[in-house]
C-alpha cells in the first residue's frame, strides 16, 4: 500500500458575516486541501491506512451510503496511491454521481439493502467479509473510532500555526458539524480541555453521535442538535441561509453538514451564547461532492 505520509495543509481564513454581531470567525478550509481527497476524511483515514499497512493488507474495505464523502475519499486515495478498495453500501443499487465516481476510481461495490446495512454494528457482521476479502483491512463507517479521531488532532496544529496571520494571539473555541463525531472527538482529545469544542449534530440522536464521541473522550466538548428534523433533511430556511451565506462570504457550503452547522451557530449567537469579541474556529469539513445529489 502506498505513501500515506501525505499531509495536506488546510488554510485558515477570516470570515465576515453580518449575523456574527461582534463574534470573530475563522474557517479552517478542509474543502481546499485536495480536489478529490477533500475535507476531514483524509485526516480520519490516515491512521487506518497506517494500521492497514502495518497489518500487511493490500487494501481497505469500508461502509457508506450512495453519497458517502468517506467512500469517495477512500476510493480516490486507493486510485492515487495504488491500493484496492471495496465499499459496502446502504440500500439498493443506484448510480448517483458519487457512486459513478466510486466505480471510476476502481472501488468494488456490494449493496447490502437497508436491513443488511443496519446490521453493521452487530457481532459477526465482518466475519463473511473478512473471509471473502482476507487481504483487505476493515475500516468502520466514516473512518470512525479512536484511530480516526487521533488522525484529526493534527488539525489543531494546522490552525494554531496560522493564528498569527489573523492577528489572533489565541482563540476561544471550535465549531463544526458532527456526522459520526470522530473529528469532534479528535479535537477534544488534542485540546485536553484547553479550548471548548462545539459539535453541531447534523444527524438525529439515534445515529449514536454522543455514544461514539463518549467512547473516545469524556470531557471538553458540547453537542447541539442541528439536524433540522433528520439526516439529509433540508428545508427552505436552511437552503435560503446556505445561498445567502455563500454569496456573503464566497465559501461554498453543502446542506447536510456545513450549512446546518453554520445556521446552528447563527442561532446560538442570536441566543446570546457567545459574547462580542469571542474568537471561534469553524471547520469546513468538505463534503461538497455530495451536493451533486441536491443539484439533481
Amino acid at each position: 500500500m502506498g505513501p500515506f505520509d501525505w499531509l495536506p495543509n488546510a488554510p485558515l481564513e477570516p470570515v465576515q458575516l453580518d449575523w456574527l454581531h461582534g463574534v470573530e470567525l475563522a474557517v479552517l478550509r478542509l474543502d481546499r486541501i485536495d480536489p478529490l481527497i477533500s475535507g476531514n476524511k483524509w485526516f480520519k483515514l490516515s491512521g487506518h491506512l497506517a494500521q492497514a499497512q502495518q497489518a500487511g493488507a493490500s487494501g481497505i474495505i469500508s461502509l457508506g451510503g450512495a453519497y458517502s464523502n468517506h467512500l469517495h475519499a477512500l476510493a480516490a486515495a486507493g486510485k492515487r496511491f495504488g491500493f484496492a478498495t471495496v465499499g459496502l453500501l446502504r440500500g439498493h443499487p443506484q448510480d448517483t454521481p458519487t457512486v459513478l465516481d466510486l466505480k471510476a476510481f476502481g472501488m468494488h461495490l456490494h449493496w447490502l439493502g437497508y436491513g443488511g446495512y443496519r446490521e453493521r454494528h452487530a457481532p459477526g457482521f465482518w466475519l463473511p467479509w473478512r473471509e471473502q476479502y482476507p487481504q483487505l483491512y476493515p475500516v468502520p463507517e466514516g473512518g470512525g473510532g479512536l484511530t480516526g479521531a487521533i488522525g484529526c488532532g493534527v488539525l489543531l496544529e494546522q490552525a494554531r500555526a496560522q493564528l498569527v496571520n489573523l492577528g489572533w494571539a489565541d482563540y476561544d473555541a471550535w465549531w463544526l458539524a458532527a456526522g459520526t463525531g470522530t473529528t469532534l472527538a479528535g479535537l477534544a482529545l488534542a485540546e485536553a480541555g484547553a479550548h471548548a469544542v462545539y459539535g453541531a449534530m447534523a444527524v438525529p440522536d439515534d445515529h449514536g453521535v454522543a455514544q461514539n464521541v463518549n467512547a473516545i473522550v469524556q470531557h471538553g466538548y458540547h453537542l447541539l442538535d442541528a439536524s433540522r428534523g433528520g439526516f439529509a433533511k433540508v428545508d427552505p430556511l436552511l437552503l435560503e441561509f446556505m445561498t445567502s451565506t455563500q454569496q456573503a462570504c464566497g465559501i461554498p457550503l453543502e446542506p447536510l453538514y456545513t450549512a446546518k452547522a453554520l445556521l446552528a451557530l447563527k442561532q446560538q449567537i442570536e441566543a446570546g451564547r457567545f459574547a462580542v469579541g469571542t474568537r471561534l474556529i469553524f471547520i469546513h469539513t468538505g463534503g461538497l461532492q455530495g451536493r451533486r445529489g441536491f443539484n439533481a
